[in-house]
């Protein structure tokens, strides 16, 4: 016998079972949103070489999401948990001489700031705070915490009422609002009051109130704000909010203020109509770098980067060479110029500018929503990722431009699963021919030759974008077989302001054509069956959905998620009124009715031939479902196949709880594949989505 030719046939048998067997690992699950981690918020130490981040988990048992804070070096050793349990920690911040954490945390029933010695890992809980902190700062001298947090007022009142007789059980008086938001989304119906900034010792004692007034410095949406900043002096902080008499009707026209802790005086540092924000007081003391922009009311508008000097005078746009909104401020530590995020082409990059106007490209692919922090020796720990590589934390160290990703907090999961191969795709809009950008993800299992159905799906927004990054809700998407095409049509972020604003006072419109190009695109590629396509999306990709099927019969079947029907309902329902009326229309819609008529889907939906699945949170305050009942019924006044799905206790999203977004997903896929003509409908998914039978 001849060994060596056995051996041979041995290798490659067993080189072909471990093929085999990679092929049959299957693709990410619904249900694997229970096993996702998610690494956010890298806090870098001092001197370089530690880092503390928020490490997100979902509890299967509870259906809740949590967060513990994890501690690494920066050369990727010593992996560690520094806090554990349920308790939602959250915002760790280093003090400045590197021996506490400060960080905010849930666990005992209400959040509070609370400090860690990182000596003893002792941890004290310094306030005792009737609503939760955020925005948490270390003085220079390590000695103060400032933060922000709400403060009740007295609610209004109308009438007197009489007093109700010994023992009578009475029902709730009525709540009165009087200001024009009075319910946010994920914050729900508004208490009277304002959020103000507070400083703390760092040892624990009394907060004291150093902002006043009636006006919000920080708080829900469009009243939020930077955290504040401390001056090198530890004598001020400064802070961006919004202290005009007309802040409901114009709640971009923030400015920079100066407020001293010793007798609380306050100065502007900035004037003009519209935001500036974000201010970061230079390590030297000398400069301040803000962001912002004059407001022309666009619904888009780059946010720039400006530098001052430290009283407010001389101040210069240093990024305007930069068609990109930039976000996230951080001075150099020699204060030679400021760091900051960006977005270009689909892709978040962290970026630096020079005081003296020169650019460096730092590092690329970090989320959509990215965060990072600087050391003192130049080192910067950030949140990465790729389409093949969830969040994860990664650091740049001085003199070695390359990236050092730390974390894979996913090995075990990803190891057993077979995630789909995403691609880029660059193609032209049937309109204009103008180039657009995108991303087909095929099925794990991806056969050449074979025909496979497919999903568009849209972003919302509409002022964002999709770009190179992991995207578990698609990935699950193409494990179920379907190959999922995402773009980014006319109006999406990181392209310059002219792209976005070719929807200014246009939306729905135009973005058909690139939707439906993208759609043309895959096709061309020769490995989608033409008749089994679908489209889906949520917010303004449910907009967009609805308006592709007013538009077009192609599609076998759409899922609306929490969308907009009717602008002109919208603009009166809405927790964002201000910015319907005066950023994404003219006027308001009893001034511009055919505006908002041609431009709300309802005005199509005669068109529509399209088994439609609608879906919308109970608690969306942003598009309220209300929106979604309008449609459900016109659809079903002209016989038209469709169900509505209401989520209870969901804000806009659907995504608080692990289970409700497992739901979400599963019936977009039911309700797809009950409508596909090439395979019968997978009962397993039905199963999942109806609990037990299919609800369609």
């Amino acid at each position: 016998m001849n060994f060596s030719k056995l051996r041979a046939w041995v290798l490659l048998a067993l080189l072909a079972a471990a093929a085999r067997a990679q092929q049959k690992r299957p693709g990410l699950k619904a249900e694997d949103i229970f096993n996702m981690q998610t690494a956010s918020d890298p806090q870098i130490s001092p001197d370089g070489q530690r880092i503390v981040y928020v490490r997100g988990f979902a509890d299967i048992m509870q259906d809740r999401r949590h967060s513990n804070l994890w501690i690494i070096n920066a050369d990727g050793t010593n992996h560690r948990p520094l806090t554990t349990g349920l308790s939602n920690d959250s915002s760790p911040r280093w003090s400045p001489d590197g021996t506490r954490i400060a960080y905010i945390s849930g666990e005992e029933g209400r959040s509070q700031i609370f400090v860690r010695w990182m000596d003893t890992g002792q941890t004290a809980r310094i306030t005792a705070l009737e609503s939760a902190p955020s925005g948490i700062e270390w003085s220079p001298d390590g000695k103060q915490i400032s933060f922000a947090t709400f403060v009740p007022s007295e609610p209004i009142k109308l009438a007197q009422m009489p007093k109700a007789p010994p023992g009578a059980k009475w029902a709730e008086p009525p709540v009165i609002y009087d200001k024009s938001i009075y319910r946010f989304n994920a914050a729900g119906y508004l208490k009277p009051g304002y959020t103000h900034i507070f400083v703390v010792s760092a040892e624990g004692g009394t907060p004291r109130q150093i902002t006043n007034g009636s006006f919000h410095f920080g708080g829900p949406g469009i009243f939020s704000a930077s955290p504040a900043t401390w001056s090198p002096d530890a004598k001020s902080l400064l802070i961006s909010a919004n202290r005009h008499d007309d802040y409901e009707s114009n709640p971009a026209d923030t400015e920079v203020y100066e407020f001293a802790l010793e007798d609380g005086s306050v100065r502007a540092l900035t004037d003009r109509r519209g935001p500036d924000a974000d201010p970061q007081v230079s390590p030297d003391g000398k400069h301040v770098a803000y962001t912002g922009y004059d407001d022309h009311f666009l619904g888009y508008q780059i946010t720039r980067l400006y530098i001052m000097n430290r009283d407010g005078s001389g101040s210069h746009e240093i990024s305007a060479k930069l068609d990109r909104g930039v976000r996230a401020l951080r001075w150099a530590p020699d204060s030679n110029g400021v760091y900051f995020i960006f977005d270009d082409q689909g892709d978040t990059k962290l970026g630096f500018y020079s005081t003296s106007g020169q650019f460096r490209l730092i590092a690329g692919h970090l989320p959509l929503g990215g965060s990072y922090s600087v050391s003192r020796n130049g080192a910067i720990a950030f949140v990465h990722t790729l389409p093949d590589v969830p969040n994860a934390v990664a650091v740049v160290s001085p003199g070695h431009p390359d990236v050092k990703v730390l974390t894979d907090l996913n090995r075990d999961l990803l190891g057993q699963r077979t995630l789909g191969k995403t691609e880029e795709i660059l193609f032209n809009s049937s309109l204009d021919n103008r180039k657009i950008q995108g991303w087909v993800i095929t099925p794990p299992d991806f056969t050449p030759g074979k025909k496979y159905p497919l999903i568009l799906e849209i972003h919302g927004g509409p002022f964002s974008n999709y770009g190179d990054r992991f995207d578990l809700e698609k990935q699950i998407y193409a494990a179920h077989g379907y190959v999922v095409v995402y773009i980014n049509p006319r109006g999406s972020t990181s392209y310059g302001e002219e792209f976005g604003n070719l929807i200014h006072h246009a939306y729905p419109g135009d973005d058909f054509y690139d939707l439906n190009s993208a759609v043309d695109a895959v096709i061309a590629k020769g490995y989608v069956d033409p008749d089994n396509i679908f489209v889906t999306g949520g917010s303004g990709g449910g907009v967009l959905t609805c308006w592709m099927i007013g538009r077009t019969t192609r599609f076998k079947a759409a899922a609306s998620l929490y969308p907009v029907i009717d602008w002109y309902s919208f603009a009166l329902t809405a927790d964002i009124p201000i910015i319907v009326v005066k950023y994404w229309f003219p006027g308001m819609p009893w001034d511009y009715p055919e505006q908002y008529t041609k431009r709300s889907v309802i005005s199509l939906v005669k068109n529509v031939k399209t088994p439609t699945l609608l879906m919308t949170g109970e608690s969306d305050y942003r598009t309220p479902i209300s929106q979604a009942e309008e449609y459900y019924e016109a659809l079903k006044l002209q016989n038209i196949e469709s169900v509505l799905m209401r989520v209870p206790d969901e804000p806009h999203g659907i995504a608080v709880r692990p289970s409700h977004h497992i739901a979400k997903l599963l019936s977009v896929l039911a309700w797809f594949d009950k409508h596909r003509g090439d395979v019968k409908p997978d009962s397993s998914t039905l199963k999942a989505a109806g609990e037990g039978e299919s609800q369609f």
